[in-house]
C-alpha cells in the first residue's frame, strides 16, 4: 500500500515539475497541454495568465472518434493534433509551448505534437 502511494506521488511530482518548467519558459505564450488515458487523447491550449482554456480537442468528440469507441492509438492522436492546431490557427494562436504533462515524449504524445506542428503550430 505504501509503495503504491509513493509511486503515485512520484507521478504527481513529475507532472508539476514539467508544468512549472514549461510555464516558466513560456514567456507569455499559451500552453498546449496533453493528457492521454488508455482510451482517449485530450489536448487543450491554455492561457496561464488568464487561467482560461482557449482551444480544446479530444477523441471523445463525435467528429473524431465518438463516444464509446476506442481511440487510444497513434492515428487518433494525430487527428487530435491536427484538429487542435486548426482550431488554434482559427483563433489566432500560432506559437505555443508544449506541455507533455508528465508523459514521455513517445508514441501517442509525440504523434500528437508532430501532427500539430505539421498543421501549422509553432513550438
Amino acid at each position: 500500500m505504501k509503495t503504491e502511494k509513493r509511486i503515485a506521488a512520484r507521478g504527481v511530482r513529475r507532472r508539476y515539475r514539467v508544468r512549472n518548467r514549461v510555464v516558466r519558459d513560456a514567456h507569455g505564450r499559451p500552453r498546449l497541454s496533453v493528457f492521454r488515458s488508455n482510451r482517449h487523447m485530450y489536448a487543450q491550449i491554455i492561457d496561464d495568465a488568464a487561467g482560461h482554456t482557449l482551444v480544446a480537442a479530444s477523441t471523445v468528440e463525435t467528429a473524431l472518434a465518438g463516444p464509446g469507441t476506442f481511440a487510444g492509438n497513434v492515428n487518433s492522436a494525430e487527428k487530435v493534433g491536427r484538429l487542435v492546431a486548426e482550431r488554434a490557427l482559427q483563433a489566432g494562436i500560432a506559437k505555443v509551448v508544449f506541455d507533455r504533462g508528465g508523459f514521455r515524449y513517445h508514441g501517442r504524445v509525440a504523434a500528437l505534437a508532430d501532427a500539430a506542428r505539421a498543421a501549422g503550430l509553432e513550438f
